[in-house]
């Protein structure tokens, strides 16, 4: 491709990353809080974009054209000069950035949950619960709580956490957040196995919101052997899919 065609797959690709940090699309990809540096990223590509097809028609302007021009001996160069066009296939390339743009990819659930050992770790601290019945926690708070202070800051208190369904071979039901360091490509499940007032019916990465208490049981994960806590079921309802599906408190 020449420099004005590199010049407009840039500016799309600019365009796309401003796109996806001017809405949801982004959290999707990175955590919330790299945001800024999304859309600061690819305004700086679509201001190169720009630059460079200045600099290009300026060059025009002046008589200085970036192709490659051909002279036979005995001829002068406008006799016989012809330029090198490049293949239109390789427009094919500006393919995947509309897709990024129309098209948004699914979060990660169940298959790749149960494909890789839990992440849990134990919290640095154990804070006060806050105020309300039941009490909102994150999965993966209610999990280190569960797993690595066995219960203690927990107390007899009831419980809402939310995250997706996974099913294991065995049919065993988990709750599952996938937590992220940076970016979906390292993210992470941490599951808690379900027991108490299970649904009857479950579907993998059906989103619940449920409401219960602590439970002793815990389980090792066989993918990792990793601590896998069980909370106690007492009700529980489908909730829709959250606007940041990825649960980044485990290493805040």
């Amino acid at each position: 491709m020449n420099r004005q065609a590199q010049a407009v797959v840039l500016f799309l690709v600019g365009g796309a990353m401003v796109h996806a940090g001017t809405t949801d699309l982004y959290l999707r990809y990175v955590k919330a809080g790299l945001q800024p540096m999304v859309v600061g990223a690819g305004a700086v590509l679509m201001v190169a974009a720009l630059a460079t097809v200045w600099y290009e028609r300026k060059h025009a302007r002046t008589g200085h054209v970036g192709t490659e021009v051909h002279v036979s001996e005995g001829h002068a160069p406008e006799d016989d000069a012809h330029v090198h066009r490049e293949p239109r296939v390789s427009w094919l390339l500006v393919l995947p950035l509309f897709a990024l743009i129309l098209v948004a990819p699914p979060a990660l659930g169940s298959y790749s949950a149960l494909r890789t050992g839990t992440a849990l770790q134990a919290p640095l601290a154990y804070p006060p619960l806050p105020s309300g019945d039941p009490v909102r926690l994150s999965l993966v708070d209610y999990a280190g709580r569960a797993a690595y202070d066995h219960g203690r800051s927990l107390g007899d208190r009831r419980i809402s956490i939310t995250g997706f369904v996974a099913l294991d071979g065995k049919g065993t039901p988990y709750l599952v957040r996938m937590a992220l360091n940076c970016c979906a490509a390292d993210a992470q499940p941490v599951k808690v196995g379900l027991t108490g007032r299970i649904p009857p019916v479950l579907q993998p990465d059906t989103w619940l919101e449920l409401t219960g208490t602590y439970t002793g049981r815990l389980t090792r994960d066989p993918v990792n052997h990793g601590v896998i806590p069980f909370f106690d079921i007492a009700e529980a309802k489908p909730v829709p899919t959250p606007r940041d599906p990825y649960d980044e408190s485990w290493n805040n």
